[in-house]
């Protein structure tokens, strides 16, 4: 799976995760760190199933449960016009 930035969205890193800007809207949106990962995880051509494994080490929390949480994210993220796929 393979996403990228929709046009006119930046992203940037702060102390605490990430911030997402729609520069055509001016509307921004904040992920936690876990987030962020995620995201600099799938931006970087992992899948979902990687992206989740990632989120997962050292946690308790089991790989398929991240997974679906990182296709959540996802798919908020589409609707949000943030990433296409």
């Amino acid at each position: 799976m393979s996403i990228s930035l929709a046009d006119g969205v930046s992203l940037a890193e702060t102390e605490s995760g990430a911030v997402l800007l729609d520069e055509r809207s001016g509307r921004y949106w904040q992920l936690n760190g876990s987030g962020a990962r995620v995201l600099s995880a799938l931006l970087a051509g992992q899948t979902a199933a990687q992206a989740g494994a990632t989120a997962a080490n050292g946690t308790r929390v089991p790989p398929e449960r991240a997974e679906g949480d990182v296709r959540a994210l996802l798919e908020k993220l589409r609707q949000a016009g943030l990433v296409r796929a």
